[in-house]
């Protein structure tokens, strides 16, 4: 069962979060997702447990750790996400606009 944590301390490490949820069963992977340009953690993660996920998804979800209220939830497949397009049209760069020059 693969299971989003969200709501995560930002100092708790991805062995840390292996560490609590193997007190529910076998952890096959555990991972704090962190901000590719700083590396930082964006307190959320995800863990992959074969057997006992269900068991560690009613035991954590709402326990506080490192001070922080946890969230677990089975994790959703990932949606096909669409190439992020910011050609809004010509003129105005940013921000969209019409084809140029004045319209009146």
């Amino acid at each position: 069962m693969n299971l989003y944590v969200s709501g995560l301390n930002f100092k708790l490490t991805s062995d840390e979060l292996r560490t609590l949820f193997e007190q529910y069963g076998e952890v096959s992977s555990a991972k704090v997702i962190t901000d590719k340009f700083t590396g930082k953690s964006r307190g959320f993660g995800f863990v992959e447990m074969p057997n006992d996920g269900q068991k560690a998804m009613d035991e954590l979800n709402g326990a506080e750790i490192m001070g922080k209220t946890i969230a677990v939830s089975e994790a959703r497949p990932q949606t096909e996400r669409k190439p992020f397009n910011n050609n809004r049209g010509g003129g105005g760069g940013n921000y969209g606009g019409g084809g140029g020059g004045r319209r009146w």
